[in-house]
């Protein structure tokens, strides 16, 4: 096993993988911008560097300086969490010819998976199911409108390379054709560095469900069941859960088979998942593999039972799969919420402030990943993820309303997060019935003072009290209460006075 592992991330998924290294008595090594000096990673990591400015073209994307550092303080193996360098094969070549080990899956197969258009010729080789689309650099000029008319419209222009929902246009007619092109070119070669694109089929009212799949360096593939990711602004996911409301258990071997099929398929090994899309009549349809550990692979966890960047280390230590598919065994349910710095009533839009209070859930099934803390600064470089919530349940109704109290229990205060869209998700009717698609937030969440629950919530108890107070003629007067003649906890009062007090 390594001797120390330098995790090229921040934030919560950097404290992830150190709290697994920890628990596997491997020293680990931070990394830190200058915006994240005093940042809860830095302070739980054996030993942390600063390696540039706050932007992350200056750090945390900089390999060369994050090779030069693991290389100088004895590091063996570097993990790049997710996002940044994690997809980057340069990167993982990079560590290869260092004499490093890449914590994640090979160059090989990541250049294979990676590159979308190469993904696709080879899931259809592999006979795997996949959108009708059409590479645009095979289609001479002025040809591509009569091509995508056979298709049929909507259609979807999307990036060769990337993720994370950028470089993806909607296309609903042929007038819209060329200007979401332009668009969709633009927004790759600024984000990938690469401005290839290609059509695709849209697929109506999608649910979008990942397969988890873990390789090792011997070609053997076993998959820990799916991922429900329906839920999703921007093309990004907001919710995951498992298992999916709407896959019988046909329809669940059929999607795993296919994924460890298209696994295979790229050669990949360690931790990482098959993306499908299923449509309205149930059948599904390849759409691309995240070669890398997820943002919602705590779901797979909880379901599960396994720790799955303990996983990515033995495979990357050379350890072939030590258990069995039949071994893998799901039970009861498991959701995630992904708690951000953005403001749901105002479209989702990012925010940063100051941590001013924090108080995390607890109690059986409920688990709290995160980066922050009282007093933390969200810095504004940065993805706003800021932390996740995850619970476990017996089953699906038992989860959903376990989330519910958890996320009444965490307050986050200082600037605005997602947690009011959550709280308002839990309780609508066609989320809990399983009746929703990657449109649902798009039809259903209306921003405003349904948004703003926890005020309502606040503002509705604390003048119920006072009334009740006011009946008993003791009035609402704060000595009154202090004294506990009004009949309402002091305490509670107080606390219900100061929550208000914050807004």
């Amino acid at each position: 096993m390594f001797s120390k592992i330098l995790i090229a991330n921040r934030g919560e998924i950097a404290v992830r993988v150190i709290r697994t290294c920890e628990e596997m008595g491997i020293p680990t090594v931070a990394v830190y911008s200058d915006a994240d000096r005093g940042a809860l990673h830095v302070q739980y990591a054996t030993e942390a560097y600063n390696i540039g400015p706050p932007p992350a073209t200056e750090s945390y994307l900089r390999g060369d300086k994050l090779i030069e550092l693991a290389k100088r303080v004895g590091a063996e193996a570097i993990h790049p969490g997710y996002g940044f360098l994690a997809e980057n094969a340069d990167f993982a070549e990079a560590c290869d010819d260092a004499g490093l080990v890449f914590i994640g899956p090979s160059p090989g197969a990541m250049r294979l998976s990676g590159d979308k258009l190469k993904a696709r010729e080879t899931m259809v080789a592999a006979g795997v199911p996949v959108i009708p689309g059409i590479d645009t650099s095979d289609v001479p000029e002025g040809e591509l409108p009569g091509r995508a008319e056979e298709i049929g419209y909507p259609i979807m222009v999307k990036a060769a390379g990337g993720g994370g929902g950028k470089g993806i246009r909607i296309v609903r007619g042929p007038d819209e054709l060329e200007a979401a092109l332009r668009q969709a070119q633009s927004e790759a070669a600024s984000s990938f560095g690469d401005d290839r694109v290609y059509v695709e089929k849209m697929i109506v009212r999608p649910r979008h469900i990942e397969v988890q799949i873990l390789g090792d360096r011997q070609g053997n593939v076993a998959h820990l069941y799916e991922r429900e990711c329906s839920i999703q602004r921007r093309h990004q996911k907001l919710v995951e859960e498992s298992p999916s409301p709407v896959l019988d258990d046909d329809a669940r071997a059929a999607m795993t088979e296919a994924a460890v099929k298209a696994a295979k398929a790229v050669n990949y090994d360690n931790a990482g998942t098959i993306e499908f899309l299923r449509d309205a009549d149930g059948n599904f349809y390849f759409l691309e593999v995240n070669a890398r550990l997820q943002v919602e692979h705590p779901v797979t966890e909880m379901l599960v039972g396994r720790d799955l960047v303990r996983a990515q280390i033995r495979v990357a230590a050379g350890d072939e799969l030590w258990f069995e598919q039949d071994e893998v065994v799901p039970r009861g349910a498991a959701i995630e919420c992904r708690i951000c710095a953005e403001d749901p009533d105002n479209k989702f839009y990012p925010a940063t402030g100051v941590v001013s209070r924090m108080r995390a859930p607890g109690g059986p099934g409920v688990r709290l990943d995160s980066g922050c803390f009282q007093g933390y600064e969200v810095p504004v470089y940065y993805d706003p993820l800021i932390a996740k919530l995850i619970v476990h349940g017996e089953d699906r109704s038992a989860a959903l309303t376990r989330m519910e109290r958890a996320l009444n229990e965490l307050i986050l205060e200082g600037f605005p997060t997602t947690l009011p869209f959550y709280r308002w998700l839990m309780g609508n009717e066609d989320f809990r019935a399983g009746d929703f698609d990657t449109t649902f937030i798009d039809e259903h969440y209306r921003p405003g003072p349904v948004g703003e629950s926890e005020l309502e919530m606040a503002a509705s108890v604390l003048c119920a009290l006072m009334e009740h107070a006011s009946a008993d003629g003791f009035g609402a007067e704060d000595k009154a209460a202090a004294d506990g003649k009004a009949g309402i906890s002091a305490w509670k009062y107080g606390w219900l006075k100061d929550r208000l007090g914050t807004y």
